[in-house]
C-alpha cells in the first residue's frame, strides 16, 4: 500500500467503479478487495468494504461507506490527453457509461466522481500566458468536451 492514497467514498459500488477505471484508463488496475468482517451501518458481513485500485498511476482506495456523503467538484481527476481521439475516448467512456457532461472539459462518472479531460494543448496555451492563453481560455469557456482543433486555432490567433 502506498504511503499516501486517495480514499474515495462510494455508497456501495466501489468495486464496480474501480473495475470501470481499470478498463478505461492506462496504468490503472484493481488490487485487493476487502470484505466486511461483520455487519456495519450500511452493509452486512461479507459485503465489499474497500477496494484498492490505481487510476492512471494514482493509488486509490474505494470505500463503500453508504449514502451519507456525496461527491462534488471540489475533487476531480484531471486526465491529460494527447489529441482529440484520446479526449473523445475518455469523455465518451465516462459520459456514455451513465455519466454526465459539464463545461470546460469537466464531466462526472455515474458514481458522481468529477473528471477533467484536458488536452495537453490547452495546458500548454495556459502556460504560454499572454494573448495566447487568453484566446485559448475564451475558446474553452464555450465548450463542454474540449475541441482540440478549436483550441489550437485559438492559440494561433
Amino acid at each position: 500500500m502506498a504511503k499516501n492514497t486517495i480514499c474515495l467514498w462510494y455508497d456501495k459500488d466501489a468495486e464496480a467503479a474501480a473495475r470501470f477505471y481499470a478498463e478505461t484508463f492506462p496504468d490503472s488496475a484493481v488490487g485487493a478487495v476487502y470484505r466486511a468482517p461483520s455487519d456495519y451501518p450500511s452493509g452486512k458481513e461479507g459485503d465489499v468494504l474497500m477496494v484498492e485500485f490505481t487510476v492512471a498511476g494514482v493509488p486509490c482506495i474505494g470505500l463503500n461507506g453508504g449514502p451519507t456523503f456525496k461527491h462534488n467538484e471540489a475533487f476531480s481527476f484531471q486526465i491529460a490527453t494527447e489529441d482529440q481521439e484520446e479526449t473523445d475516448r475518455y469523455w465518451n467512456a465516462i459520459v456514455g457509461n451513465g455519466g454526465q457532461e459539464s463545461a470546460c472539459g469537466w464531466c462526472k462518472d455515474r458514481w458522481g466522481i468529477s473528471w477533467q479531460i484536458t488536452p495537453r494543448t490547452l495546458m500548454e496555451a495556459m502556460a504560454a500566458g499572454g494573448a495566447e492563453a487568453k484566446r485559448a481560455f475564451e475558446a474553452m469557456m464555450d465548450m463542454g468536451k474540449i475541441d482540440v482543433a478549436k483550441i489550437e486555432a485559438a492559440r494561433r490567433g
